[in-house]
């Protein structure tokens, strides 16, 4: 069983950072960060292995960065230049031998 605790998010002017972090729990592989907008249906935001390979979602290339200490079993997203659409609940995704774990999830508000 595999259990994700987030961190980091709040409210935030347009144009500012925000720091997300998600710690796990047992042997993880691939980690992810989703989001979800009032709305609308929960959507990729990046994803990286457990060798540090990433993916980008084309609407967040270039401001966030996201990045793990396994040897923490951290995952992180910096989130820069954050724009008012960045507004969601932000999930933290875990996949262990063929099972995908979800965090509950954090709230990041980004006012205009």
């Amino acid at each position: 069983q595999v259990q994700l605790v987030e961190s980091g998010g709040g409210l935030v002017q347009a144009g500012g950072s925000l720091r997300l972090s998600c710690a796990a729990s047992g042997s993880i592989f691939i980690m992810g960060w989703y989001r979800q907008a009032p709305g609308k249906q929960r959507e990729l935001v990046a994803t990286i292995t457990s060798a540090g390979s990433t993916n980008y979602a084309d609407s967040v290339k270039g401001r966030f960065t996201i990045s793990r200490d396994n040897a923490k079993n951290t995952m992180y997203l910096q989130m820069n230049s954050l724009k008012p659409e960045d507004t969601a609940v932000y999930y933290c995704n875990a996949n262990s031998y063929a099972v995908s774990y979800w965090g509950q999830g954090t709230q990041v508000t980004v006012s205009s």
